[in-house]
């Protein structure tokens, strides 16, 4: 394991933990590999005390407070915060749908819940959002996007998708779009296995990409776990040297922080190390583990380095972009959506 703990330049990864409290043995290899950031799960989050802590010892563990962590709220069945300590969310095709006839509506909808996601967050020392999702719903394919999409009409997800960026950025909170170039076409869940998507190249260009490249000036992005044969027979985004530079950077025009998605998921083959040393290899500026397991973890941390040059111009770029975290009437805001939603 590099160990950089002690050097200014934090290492390109971000790691998920085990449970709800920071153990020792955790405690020191988070010292030791000094990694840049943190994701949280559901199996991290019991009440808004606890979460605190969790995130205050992340935090102290590397030495760093303005270290990011992160969290998946999505609203609907992607949330880590559920009920009864955090309100439950509507997920993204709502929006869409209300989109489809009132368009104002759903933007009056979508900032207060976004503005309201963002107040949890920041209440619990979270700064990053893992939304909003720029992926498109197509007929069969496999349900791990379905409803977690604003829908199939680029243009729409794009704008919806801009509502998100824009709101939590105004509220202190870092979004993610995701899953670049694009997830909704694959028909198996790369959790468990690998997509492979066969659709030409051109018409890839004129739907999938283009939310991504509506959202091109996003501060951060996550790669899809996907094959597109018509990019790349043999490699998923996440690994590809020629899909990252030439559609990602290129024709998408995304110079934001790129991270790989989780490591972890099935999609991927390999040892963790070799997964973590492709990803970085092929572009990504940060490798993201999720499942909190040890052994994995070192893995990952003896195959990265620190944050490249360039990667550190892109936090701070991204940073830079961040409001001050403002008090919210939640109560009011929480009475204006219900009546959005109840009358639309």
């Amino acid at each position: 394991m590099p160990d950089n703990a002690d050097q200014r330049v934090p290492s390109a990864a971000i790691y998920g933990c085990a449970g709800l409290a920071l153990g020792a043995a955790e405690e020191s290899f988070f010292r030791a590999a000094n990694p840049f950031g943190f994701i949280l799960f559901a199996r991290n989050c019991e009440t808004p005390d606890q979460v605190r802590e969790l995130v205050a010892a992340l935090r102290g563990a590397v030495g760093r407070p303005e270290a990011p962590v992160l969290i998946d709220q999505e609203g609907g069945r992607v949330a880590r915060l559920k009920p009864p300590h955090w309100r439950a969310a509507p997920p993204a095709s709502y929006f869409g749908r209300l989109a489809s006839h009132d368009r104002e509506r759903a933007h009056e909808a979508l900032r207060i819940n976004t503005r309201l996601l963002a107040a949890e967050l920041i209440d619990l020392g979270i700064d990053v959002d893992c939304v909003p999702l720029l992926d498109l719903q197509f007929p069969g394919a496999h349900d791990v996007i379905g409803d977690r999409s604003f829908g199939g009409d680029p243009e729409l997800v794009a704008d919806l998708g801009r509502v998100v960026c824009e709101t939590l950025l105004e509220c202190g909170v870092m979004p993610i779009v995701k899953h670049i170039p694009g997830h909704g076409r694959a028909r198996v869940d790369s959790h468990k296995a690998l997509p492979v998507v066969d659709t030409a190249r051109a018409e890839l260009e004129a739907t999938d990409f283009r939310p991504f490249q509506a959202l091109a000036d996003a501060p951060w992005a996550m790669t899809a776990h996907v094959v597109y044969s018509a990019l790349d027979a043999d490699r998923p985004a996440t690994t590809s040297p020629s899909l990252i530079a030439e559609v990602i950077r290129g024709q998408i025009g995304f110079d934001g922080l790129l991270l790989s998605d989780d490591l972890s998921m099935e999609a991927l083959k390999g040892s963790l190390g070799a997964r973590a040393e492709a990803s970085l290899a092929a572009g990504c500026d940060v490798a993201l583990h999720c499942n909190g397991k040890a052994a994995e973890m070192a893995e990952v941390a003896a195959a990265v380095g620190p944050l490249t040059a360039q990667a550190q111009r892109r936090i701070a770029a991204a940073r830079a972009r961040l409001a001050r975290p403002q008090a919210v009437d939640q109560a009011a805001l929480r009475r204006r959506l219900d009546g959005l939603m109840n009358n639309a």
